[in-house]
């Protein structure tokens, strides 16, 4: 079994609170647009909620088990979650269903600027001083950061336009309703979500970087 430090549990701690929150808000998103839209499957479920229960309750592996487990044996942290929809609705409204999936990384982005705005006034008013004794910085300091990177990254990652990803379909935002049609027929009619996803990873480790530095310096660097 890895050994643990105080500090190391109390950012595992950190980082799990983060991801459950910012889980929680981007299906919480999927599930309240597409109520919006005219589809109540998720609603109906229970998740247009803040509350994680039921988020939890339907994909605890993702969002309990896998997180904690990956922290344990790697000290970083994955998991999943999921809002389920009809998928006869998002054949007759192909661009509301778009909507309902860009809302999920919407959501995140909106986490990450909340956080950004937490980083820049706490900065400003000394709120943010690190200890000066260690040069760590204080908690309030790390959670924010924590919030920062994680809903850069699950914005981010979800925007990929490959399934499961939110921006497969997402992209049909931009399609004829007849093209988004034909694109429904390809996308749900094969198994592409474990050959997308292995692709999405692959992609993504190459291009997340300079992503990461472009909003870090966008929107910190000037202040930190």
């Amino acid at each position: 079994m890895p050994n643990f430090s105080t500090e190391l549990l109390a950012y595992g701690f950190v980082w799990y609170v983060a991801f459950l929150f910012s889980t929680t808000c981007h299906e919480a998103a999927h599930a309240l647009v597409a109520k919006l839209g005219g589809d109540e499957t998720a609603a109906l479920g229970g998740q247009v909620t803040l509350n994680p229960v039921p988020h939890i309750q339907r994909e605890p592996w993702g969002m309990v088990v896998i997180p904690i487990l990956s922290f344990i044996f790697t000290h970083s942290m994955i998991g999943w979650a999921s809002a389920p929809f009809d998928a006869q609705w998002e054949r007759r409204f192909p661009r509301r269903a778009a909507l309902m999936a860009l809302a999920g990384p919407a959501a995140n982005y909106t986490l990450m600027l909340l956080a950004t705005v937490g980083l820049r006034v706490g900065h400003s008013l000394g709120w943010l001083q690190a200890n000066p004794e260690t040069g760590q910085p204080n908690l309030l300091t790390v959670v924010l950061f924590v919030f920062f990177s994680l809903n850069l990254l699950l914005g981010t990652f979800n925007l990929l336009p490959v399934p499961p990803l939110d921006g497969s379909a997402g992209i049909m935002l931009f399609m004829s309703e007849s093209r988004a049609q034909r694109y429904l027929d390809w996308l749900r009619g094969n198994s592409f979500a474990m050959v997308g996803l292995l692709v999405g990873l692959l992609v993504f480790r190459y291009f997340y970087g300079p992503v990461e530095n472009f909003a870090t310096n966008l929107l910190l660097r000037s202040h930190f």
